[in-house]
């Protein structure tokens, strides 16, 4: 029996291509979900391989859609493999049932483990650029230092209420009690 399985990373992206593309292969029984590739829950795909038996092929749309590591795949394909299941790729025409299908299995992961290391390494690269430019990653402060001192100030005067502070300073309070209770954890060290 051919066992689908169809995965898309987010609900905004449709399975609809990849369903209709595991139905059209013969698919008797098609498992799919919404889930990271890097996620290692994935509860479709374990349904899937747990309902697969010996003489049953595992077919997915496209190689990534099993997951994200050249690891990741080959245990998983090594796993049919034991149990004696058979795993078909329709985009890259894999077919882990035959020698040369499992050297294209072997050869493809490979390669896409190498795009992703290379876009991976391309990012790092453009970082370590822009911080060298003075540009700083990561989220903007909520509060910079000097309106939080001035807001620290008229509370530990006591003058105002937290909630008059804020709305004077265009603060929320949650922001503001967030950054009082960093502020007094690191003078208390």
């Amino acid at each position: 029996m051919r066992v689908g399985y169809a995965r898309v990373s987010t609900p905004e992206q449709s399975l609809s291509p990849q369903l209709d593309a595991l139905e059209q292969s013969g698919c008797g029984k098609i498992f799919h979900e919404v889930a990271s590739g890097a996620k290692a829950e994935r509860p479709a795909l374990q349904a899937a391989l747990d309902y697969v038996r010996s003489g049953d092929t595992l077919v997915v749309w496209r190689l990534d859609r099993l997951g994200r590591s050249l690891g990741q795949l080959i245990r998983l394909v090594n796993t049919l493999h034991q149990r004696q299941i058979g795993f078909h790729s329709l985009s890259e025409a894999i077919d882990t049932s035959t020698p040369t299908g499992q050297f294209f299995f072997h050869v493809t992961g490979a390669f896409a483990e190498l795009e992703r290391n290379v876009t991976r390494e391309r990012t790092m690269a453009g970082l370590a650029s822009a911080r060298r430019r003075g540009r700083k990653g990561g989220r903007r402060k909520a509060i910079d230092l000097k309106t939080f001192v001035m807001a620290l100030r008229l509370y530990e005067a006591q003058a105002d209420s937290v909630q008059s502070i804020c709305e004077q300073l265009g603060l929320a309070r949650r922001t503001f009690y967030r950054y009082l209770a960093e502020h007094r954890a690191q003078h208390q060290s």
